[in-house]
C-alpha cells in the first residue's frame, strides 16, 4: 500500500528498533511507495513512511531491494557529497564511502551480504543514516 511521507523530523530523529518476521508488510509498503515516488525518489526507509523498524529499500538499477535489519560491516575510500531527502527539504553536505559491504534479511527471511559501490552505496548509506535517525 502507498504511504504518505514522514515530514516530522522529531519522529525521522529517533532511532529505529529491529525488524521481525512481522514486519514483511512494511517491506512491501516500502516498494508500493517507493514505485508512486519514483520520479524524486531512489530509496527509502520505513521511518519515512510512519514506522520506526529497521526496513529500508534500495533502488540497484532494474531491481528495488528490500533488506531488514541491514548491517554496515564495512566501508572505504570516502568522499563529499550533497543529498536531498524526500521527507527533509533542500540539500545537506554529508561525508559517503565508495564501497560498502552490507548484510540484511530478505523478504524470504534469508541472510544476505551485499557489496556495493558507487551511487547504489551512496543511497544505501542514506538509508542506513535514516535508521539510525540521523537526518540528511
Amino acid at each position: 500500500m502507498v504511504k504518505p511521507i514522514m515530514k516530522d523530523v522529531f519522529f525521522l530523529g529517533q532511532k529505529s528498533e529491529p525488524a521481525t518476521k512481522a514486519d514483511l508488510q512494511v517491506g512491501k509498503d516500502l516498494q508500493d511507495t517507493l514505485q508512486a515516488n519514483r520520479a524524486g525518489c531512489v530509496g527509502m526507509a520505513a521511518n519515512m513512511i510512519g514506522v520506526k523498524k529497521r526496513v529500508i529499500i534500495v533502488n540497484m538499477g532494474f531491481v528495488d531491494v528490500v533488506m531488514f535489519n541491514p548491517v554496515l560491516l564495512s566501508k572505504d575510500t570516502p568522499y563529499e557529497t550533497e543529498e536531498g531527502c524526500l521527507s527533509l527539504t533542500g540539500v545537506r553536505k554529508t561525508t559517503r564511502y565508495e564501497n560498502i559491504e552490507v548484510e540484511y534479511y530478505d523478504m524470504n527471511w534469508k541472510k544476505q551480504r551485499q557489496k556495493l559501490s558507487g551511487w547504489t552505496a551512496q543511497i544505501c548509506q542514506h538509508e542506513l543514516d535514516h535508521l539510525e535517525g540521523i537526518l540528511i
